[in-house]
């Protein structure tokens, strides 16, 4: 892959970032993920999805959200899961490809998924991901999505569905780098932004939000089953 280092890296006012990619092309967007991850551990995509596809998925969030689907985010394993509002306050819906909308950006993350698995040999299985929302006041502190050695999830994908945002609106996605733990950056959640890092390696916080903020939050998955227990338990 023949790929310039400002393709990787963010480029803006101050810590607010937009990675320079401008192509369409989701083969080449899925190429700069991969040299993201391997460079840096992390990499923002602007305008991977389409704009009809985000407009459908943020209007069936809201659609949920209206309708009390939603339901307040835990911490910790499945098995020892408890809510910390001191930590988090998101609201999330499990995403099982129940509509049109939700198979179409999870064949797009397959597509992915395969891509990377190509490129990396990571072994990457399955993904698991759900529907997010932020009403004004909430944020997710600084964290790990993984710990090495006890998680099967390898690599973290976001999605943004928001179609204006401005930089007092908050909500910005923090990333620290993995060794030092300064911050790097910070990305706004455009509709159509794609964010994909190791889900060991970096630290990352959702900043405390004054819109109502929509996501699509993923994790690439080694397969954890064995002949006693299946993964993820249903």
């Amino acid at each position: 892959m023949d790929l310039q280092q400002s393709e990787l890296l963010p480029t803006g006012t101050g810590l607010i970032t937009e990675p320079l990619v401008k192509s369409e092309c989701l083969a080449h967007h899925n190429d700069v993920i991969v040299e993201g991850l391997v460079q840096q551990g992390w990499v923002a995509i602007p305008n991977y999805l389409d704009p009809e596809l985000c407009d459908e998925l943020r209007m069936e969030m809201l659609r949920y959200h209206e309708q009390n689907r939603f339901q307040k985010a835990g911490i910790g394993r499945i098995d020892e899961r408890h809510r910390n509002e001191k930590i988090r306050r998101d609201k999330i819906y499990w995403l099982e490809g129940s509509t049109s909308a939700q198979r179409t950006y999870l064949d797009l993350m397959a597509d992915l998924r395969q891509h990377i698995n190509r490129e990396l040999f990571l072994g990457l299985f399955d993904l698991e991901a759900h529907y997010a929302v932020y009403e004004p006041g909430d944020f997710y502190r600084k964290h790990l999505d993984a710990f090495r050695g006890r998680s099967s999830r390898v690599v973290t994908v976001v999605s943004y569905f928001n179609p204006q945002w401005l930089e007092e609106d908050g909500g910005l996605l923090n990333i620290y780098d993995s060794d030092d733990r300064a911050l790097v950056s910070q990305i706004m959640p455009l509709a159509g932004t794609l964010v994909c890092f190791l889900s060991e390696k970096i630290l990352h916080e959702v900043t405390p939000t004054a819109q109502l903020r929509c996501s699509i939050a993923g994790w690439f998955r080694h397969n954890g089953s064995t002949g006693e227990l299946v993964d993820p338990p249903a």
